[in-house]
């Protein structure tokens, strides 16, 4: 069976490298930017910033982000890329909403790829492409969908809290890549959540659906590994200085960052061995329940095999059975049988196997 993302990326094979073609669903209908510029004094904000307003559009503080939802609109976001200086494999890179989390070096920007989670309704984990680019004083920010996560960073740029203002540019997409990280901890909080809860259904005999819903969580946290472990090595990158975009006062932050997604992959290698363990306990519930059934079989079929011979013996038609024409035969033969049963019985119970 072909995997479902290598199915959506066969579309682009066989293109020229830096041909501008959308992979994956549509999100977000179009393309529409918000726009933050700000400096230590003051932060200008635009909710709904116009695409043919931004070539025209000039800095006014010291940093300036950028964000963008959609990222099926191949013009706008050539237009972006020229805007900024955005090389093409960039550009077909932010197209392809099933990109691997990685970190490229570029000559005046960092481009970095990460993935979002978050639980649907109905207990399906969904996940979104999201890219960042570090620039000179200027921070882009690539999503598929508008989301909640980037909302504690403008709020901190409304209200002037704390000192992302006062910093420069690679504080900012800290910030960002920050709120992407601590956005985890809420998806591994419901992960845990539901671990738990279906472990709780199978210690207590409740198991219809329980072969599912382990199968769903072992997927999850699939989804979740493969998102996190590259993850890890871009911010060890960040962390070792191959990257000289983020100043050593920010690197002390980076090393932060690094120790909360260490951190939720241990809880989530923690869930994985948990899942693992459900999915063995289940096997051996089901084996063990097959075990008993088959030992009731077995005891009933050894109780009636002499019942089925002293039935067989005396269903023969030979005229030369003394037994046959015995008054109390008949009667003796149901007690013979009756007593068979009855001692055969007793033994099993007495070695409990029934």
């Amino acid at each position: 069976m072909r995997h479902p993302e290598l199915k959506e990326r066969l579309p682009t094979l066989g293109e020229q490298a830096g041909t501008l073609l959308p992979v994956g669903e549509a999100k977000h209908a179009g393309t529409k930017l918000s726009l933050f510029d700000f400096c230590a004094d003051e932060a200008i904000e635009l909710a709904d910033l116009p695409l043919a307003n931004l070539a025209s559009y000039r800095r006014r503080g010291e940093v300036l982000w950028l964000n963008v939802y959609g990222l099926s609109d191949a013009a706008a976001i050539q237009a972006i890329g020229e805007r900024f200086g955005l090389h093409p494999l960039v550009q077909e890179d932010i197209l392809n909403a099933r990109q691997r989390p990685k970190l490229e070096d570029y000559e005046h920007y960092l481009f970095l790829a990460c993935r979002v989670f978050d639980y649907q309704q109905g207990g399906r984990l969904q996940s979104d492409q999201m890219y960042l680019v570090l620039g000179d004083g200027f921070v882009l920010s690539f999503q598929e969908k508008p989301t909640g996560v980037f909302e504690q960073v403008r709020e901190r740029l409304r209200k002037g809290r704390g000192a992302l203002r006062r910093r420069g540019a690679d504080y900012l997409a800290y910030s960002l890549l920050d709120a992407i990280i601590d956005d985890y901890f809420g998806v591994l909080g419901q992960f845990n959540d539901k671990v738990e809860r279906t472990d709780g259904q199978l210690l207590a005999g409740r198991d219809n659906g329980v072969l599912r819903q382990i199968q769903r969580l072992k997927r999850d946290c699939l989804k979740l590994r493969r998102a996190l472990l590259p993850l890890r090595e871009v911010l060890l990158s960040l962390n070792r200085g191959d990257e000289e975009r983020f100043g050593e006062d920010t690197r002390v932050y980076l090393r932060d960052a690094y120790d909360h997604v260490v951190h939720v992959l241990e809880s989530l290698e923690m869930n994985r061995e948990m899942v693992g363990d459900m999915m063995d306990l289940y096997l051996s519930t089901q084996s063990h329940r097959l075990n008993l059934q088959m030992r009731v079989l077995t005891v009933i079929t050894m109780i009636f095999m002499p019942l089925t011979l002293i039935a067989g013996i005396y269903g023969m038609n030979f005229e030369n059975m003394p037994e046959l024409k015995w008054r109390y035969g008949y009667y003796v033969v149901l007690l013979a049988m009756g007593g068979i049963s009855a001692g055969m019985g007793w033994w099993f119970w007495k070695r409990r196997w029934i």
